[in-house]
């Protein structure tokens, strides 16, 4: 039983919801066979004991107590749980709730309740703080109702068609921009492509847009993302702004998103070197801890984790990065918590210059994940070239080359890593005395806008 897709979704409700479903299984209105109150109750009695064996006795359904009736319980009571969850889900929003009631009673005629109603569901959009793609879906079927209620009763000859038409707008824009900026966001860390139908389109009406939050944002957040830098960095500074001043207007799970928009974009503009990125990244990452966005379900990302971490360490904010750990570290899930807690420690000994501590840390784990994989080897890399282990080095090398040569689908990431591989060779075989070959190995170094290490071999080279 514990492998039914009832056991499955039973075993997911809250106690709360277990007590509410119990009341739908025993309405008449939804449910006229006795058989599933028996069956409910005893997956209750499961639930509260742990205990998912099948009962001795299997309930009656079809005439005959039998595998078949257990399977025709399972999913009767399964197609009335679903209901319930549809119920819900249907109802869980009240003022969406009113929207459809107004429709129900401009069916049925009833032009006062009609007004009334429809007045209230618009009130409490009005009333309500989020100015999102959602609030101006809701106008936009509040606007419909009315449309479609003044037709009927021909009324007037002026109709709300404008109305209607702009706010649908406004929320078609804002959905299509907001899934445009996740594709561009996705497809610089992964080769893939998406084709957004009518962005064109929807790019040149979202400029006319851009001064409503729930379009001007991802408008914003778009062209920072695809425009060549030089016009990007505008719209990032934009974006910025308009986040600063109407974040209070968006649900939070939007809020998150948005935040993690533009720290994805300035991790990559880290990792390209450019200039003032890192602390603008980290201040994006505090700003988002004050406001409890990065904690979904109590748990924290360990990929968020770990770039919070690797920021602060860069930005010289080591003992911040530390006390983050430490605080953080419980919210990470419990099969990446050690690993991740692993790697950044190793973080903070190594900025610290404590190698052997960082070293500890850095076998102390087994790194599953790619991109955490690659960066404890760029670590180990740093501190046998800073502490003269060169045969490890060479043995090191080697083994990363390998390593980054069998991982094709990883971006920019792959790119980087074997620069890193290629100039450490560069390095280690650079005579020093040769001014000439320092210099030009420094021109190299600085030219790279991929290169997340050019700090520290600009530093080897003096």
């Amino acid at each position: 039983m514990e492998k039914t897709l009832l056991w499955e979704a039973f075993s997911a409700l809250s106690a709360t919801e277990v007590r509410e479903f119990g009341k739908f299984v025993r309405s008449p209105f939804f449910n006229t066979r006795p058989q599933l109150v028996e069956w409910f109750d005893f997956l209750v009695e499961c639930k509260v004991q742990e205990n998912a064996t099948p009962p001795p006795t299997l309930p009656l359904l079809g005439g005959e107590r039998s595998e078949v009736g257990l399977r025709l319980a399972n999913s009767a009571l399964l197609t009335l749980l679903e209901k319930y969850l549809v119920y819900k889900e249907k109802f869980s929003d009240e003022p969406r709730g009113k929207i459809r009631l107004a429709a129900a009673y401009r069916k049925r005629n009833l032009s006062r309740h009609f007004q009334i109603t429809l007045r209230e569901a618009r009130q409490s959009r009005e009333r309500q703080a989020w100015r999102h793609a959602d609030y101006y879906h809701d106008l936009n079927l509040i606007e419909w109702e009315q449309y479609q209620f003044d037709t009927a009763q021909k009324r007037t000859d002026s109709l709300n068609i404008q109305a209607t038409s702009d706010l649908m707008d406004t929320a078609f824009v804002a959905r299509k921009l907001r899934l445009a900026c996740l594709a561009v966001s996705h497809q610089a860390v992964y080769k893939t492509e998406y084709r957004i139908g009518l962005l064109e389109a929807v790019l040149a009406e979202s400029e006319r847009m851009a001064d409503i939050p729930a379009v001007g944002l991802y408008f914003h957040c778009y062209h920072f993302l695809s425009d060549p830098f030089e016009l990007g960095e505008g719209h990032f500074g934009l974006f910025r702004e308009m986040l600063a001043t109407c974040a209070d207007t968006f649900p939070k799970e939007e809020l998150r998103t948005l935040y993690l928009l533009a720290i994805n974009f300035g991790i990559k503009k880290i990792n390209e070197s450019r200039a003032g990125w890192l602390r603008t990244t980290l201040d994006l990452y505090k700003a988002a801890l004050a406001l409890d966005l990065l904690l979904e379900n109590g748990q924290i990302s360990r990929f968020a984790f770990t770039n919070i971490v690797a920021s602060a360490v860069r930005a010289g904010e080591a003992d911040w990065a530390e006390t983050f750990i430490l605080e953080y570290r419980p919210s990470l899930e419990r099969s990446w918590r050690d690993v991740t807690a692993s790697l950044n420690l190793a973080r903070v000994a190594y900025a610290r210059k404590d190698y052997a501590g960082a070293l500890q840390h850095l076998q102390r784990s087994d790194y599953k994940d790619t991109i955490n994989n690659m960066v404890a080897k760029i670590y180990q890399l740093k501190i046998y070239y800073e502490t003269d282990e060169f045969d490890l080095l060479n043995s090191h090398l080697a083994s990363l080359k390998n390593y980054v040569r069998r991982h094709t689908a990883i971006g920019y990431h792959r790119t980087n890593y074997t620069r890193i591989v290629h100039y450490t060779e560069q390095l280690m075989a650079l005579h020093f005395n040769d001014a000439k070959a320092v210099a030009a190995l420094r021109e190299k170094i600085e030219g790279e806008k991929i290169l997340t290490e050019k700090e520290w071999f600009l530093e080897m080279l003096g």
